[in-house]
């Protein structure tokens, strides 16, 4: 799901650390090689205005790969959909602009320093060896809190936006009954302990920035003090003297960005973390709907009891029943959105759950009750209308899901509607939710819930 090849770009990266420190040194104790040593610069400088241009696409590449699991996920309130795909998605830039690059930069440059060193300062080398764990050490202990309160955080921003939503979507009804001061008072309070958490997460990622540059400072200062003294002492060349103090602080420097950034895209792991729950999985081809039998077997879920159902390839059914029967439910779990407690739908034999969600949805088209587009500016029947358009000219589809197609329409635009809709479905499988008599009489078979 995280585009990762903007890490490709790291690659030269050791290289440069190393020749940029040992021209420096070399410049330094009388040698030549300035202008090498201008290019090296540059092109550090280069490799990293280009890795941070791959960085911000690849970032919104996987923004993008993210809302749609996200939006396609199934049993998800809708607050914390909206929260994960505005705010969420973006607090995941950090992740994949920052703390993947410290994460290589910080095994491949150590990693290089060192072996550099054994052959230059084997006591450097090994100063170096034993005072790096120190960072990573530090900066997990450090990183359980950090995990805790983050975890915290997200769950009390996912609690706020989940009920504001539902506030919005009922303020008319609150009005109405007076609850709306009320639901003021509680959204007060969730705010105030998002911003509680956020402070507490805030308090440990700063005293954690102050240790790791503590060891950071410390671990260099083991390392640059002892080689100042044997150079006094005529014990190190002044070349190697100088490359040791070039490359100790560059192995200690990507672990310290390492930190920073840990703490930096800590709400971006908490909201990819919550993807395996709700990220569509890969799965099977689904069957051919022209062929295939859909039967829904001994389902229980809400309102449905043992409630089963066989549609055969190309049969349009209508679902007929009082409200909260469960209509609209049977439509969930043919879209997989809704999961049985118990039994299971096949789809040609093979279970829903086990199918491509990706694929399947491709495979299908759906009008629901409520169909939400843009303008908003559009009154309910224009907006149905428009559904049902874009629904119905999916020529694809092998299968048709409509829930109350015709619910906001009136009787002449209704009529239009019905012709086209026996046009579109003709020879397709479609199910659809009815109300009005006159949808009844497009079906083949009504099916009472």
């Amino acid at each position: 799901m995280v585009d990762r090849r903007h890490l490709l770009a790291l690659i030269p990266v050791p290289f440069l650390v190393l020749a940029q420190a040992e021209l420096l040194a070399s410049v330094l104790s009388g040698g030549t090689g300035l202008l090498l040593l201008c290019l090296v610069i540059g092109l550090r400088v280069l490799v990293w205005w280009v890795h941070r241009e791959w960085a911000h696409r690849a970032a919104e590449r996987t923004r993008a790969r993210l809302r749609e699991a996200f939006l396609r996920s199934p049993g998800t309130k809708a607050g914390e959909v909206a929260t994960l795909v505005t705010r969420g998605v973006h607090d995941v830039t950090p992740y994949v602009v920052g703390y993947l690059p410290m994460q290589v930069l910080a095994v491949a440059v150590p990693v290089a320093v060192v072996i550099r060193l054994a052959f230059a300062d084997l006591t450097a080398a090994l100063t170096i060896l034993v005072t790096l764990p120190l960072i990573p050490v530090f900066g997990a202990l450090v990183g359980a809190h950090t995990r805790e309160r983050t975890a915290r955080q997200w769950d009390a921003l996912a609690a706020l936006g989940s009920h504001f939503l539902d506030v919005v979507k009922g303020i008319g009804t609150l009005r109405a009954f007076g609850r709306a001061d009320a639901q003021s008072a509680t959204v007060r309070q969730l705010a105030a302990r998002h911003m509680a958490e956020t402070m507490s997460a805030l308090r440990v990622a700063f005293l954690s920035a102050f240790v790791l540059e503590l060891v950071a400072t410390m671990s260099v200062a083991l390392v640059a003090v002892p080689v100042g003294l044997r150079l006094l002492d005529g014990g190190v060349p002044l070349h190697t003297a100088l490359l040791v103090l070039f490359l100790a602080p560059e192995a200690f420097l990507p672990l310290r960005a390492a930190g920073a950034q840990f703490h930096a895209s800590a709400q971006g792991r908490e909201v990819l973390a919550k993807l395996p729950a709700t990220g569509a999985h890969a799965g099977q081809e689904p069957p051919d709907l022209t062929r295939a039998e859909i039967v829904v077997e001994n389902v229980s879920v809400r309102s449905l009891v043992d409630f089963s159902l066989r549609i055969r390839p190309g049969e349009r059914i209508a679902l007929v029943g009082p409200s909260g029967a469960g209509k609209s439910t049977v439509l969930g779990l043919l879209l997989g959105f809704v999961r049985p407690d118990r039994g299971r739908v096949l789809v040609g034999g093979v279970d829903l759950a086990e199918i491509d969600r990706a694929k399947w949805l491709a495979a299908l088209s759906w009008v629901p009750q409520r169909p939400t587009l843009v303008p908003a500016d559009l009154s309910s029947g224009e907006q149905q209308q428009v559904a049902l358009a874009r629904a119905l000219d999916r020529r694809q589809a092998g299968l048709f899901l409509l829930d109350e197609p015709t619910a906001h329409l009136d009787a002449e635009t209704e009529a239009v509607v019905l012709k086209a809709t026996r046009e579109f479905t003709r020879g397709r499988t479609a199910v659809i939710v009815a109300h009005r008599p006159a949808l009844l009489t497009e079906v083949d078979r009504v099916v009472a819930v």
